[in-house]
């Protein structure tokens, strides 16, 4: 009896065990193996990637070092170009003196190829170099000036620029001769009106004539009126930043 029971237990538990080793493999293996599949999925679709964004990731960062070299490369502008200001003031022979300062505008643009490289309205400072008035020296009336800076996006530039000269030729000796010249005509006009007392007479309106004269053919010192346009060329190139 008890040998049956036995036999019995035993091929209970046989059955048991043959049914644990068919039991099907649980969710989370299977979820575990779709997982692992699908990140080794990604990672091969990431390595075929990576070589061409490895190959662009430079080249967008030269092209973006170069855009940024190219948009700080100065304007250069040459050597003998002409810069036309603006006067803020009058300058003159006689009312300026030797190392008075002036200010003005830029009158109109100036290009380097397409570029505006100096804007007009850009202010400019400058200096009367030279200033002689009538009657101080022989020679006549001149004026001299240079042109020192520019501002250009509130950056004072200085500026190599040949100086502007202005002068008035003397013509004293020409009125003198002019006025003697009317004297001695009035006097030989009263001389044959009458005499003495015509000779005189016609002197006095021979010398009016010959001041006449005089003043129609007169000195003049140099003045530049407020707002008038001076051209100077620049003597070295000048570089502008963008």
């Amino acid at each position: 009896m008890r040998s049956r029971l036995a036999l019995l237990s035993l091929c209970v538990y046989l059955a048991f065990a043959v049914i644990g080793c068919n039991k099907p493999p649980s969710d989370n293996s299977t979820n575990a193996a779709d997982n692992q599949a699908a990140g080794n999925q990604t990672a091969t679709g990431n390595d075929q990637n990576a070589p061409a964004k490895e190959a662009r990731e430079p080249r967008e960062r030269k092209e973006h070092v170069e855009h940024k070299e190219a948009k700080k490369a100065p304007l250069v502008v040459p050597a003998g170009t002409s810069i036309t200001i603006s006067l803020g003031s009058a300058l003159g022979s006689k009312i300026s003196k030797t190392g008075d300062s002036f200010t003005g505008s830029v009158a109109k643009d100036v290009l380097v190829g397409n570029a505006v490289a100096i804007p007009q309205g850009a202010n400019v400072t400058g200096s009367v170099t030279d200033a002689k008035a009538l009657g101080r020296f022989a020679g006549g009336a001149s004026l001299q000036i240079s042109l020192n800076s520019i501002e250009i996006k509130g950056a004072n530039l200085p500026v190599q620029a040949n100086a502007k000269s202005f002068s008035e030729k003397g013509k004293g000796k020409r009125t003198a001769v002019m006025a003697g010249g009317g004297a001695a005509l009035g006097g030989i006009i009263g001389a044959l009106a009458g005499g003495g007392k015509g000779a005189a007479i016609g002197a006095a309106a021979g010398a009016g004539a010959g001041t006449g004269g005089a003043a129609f053919t007169g000195n003049k010192d140099v003045v530049l009126p407020a707002e008038s346009d001076v051209t100077f060329e620049l003597a070295q190139a000048l570089e502008v930043k963008q």
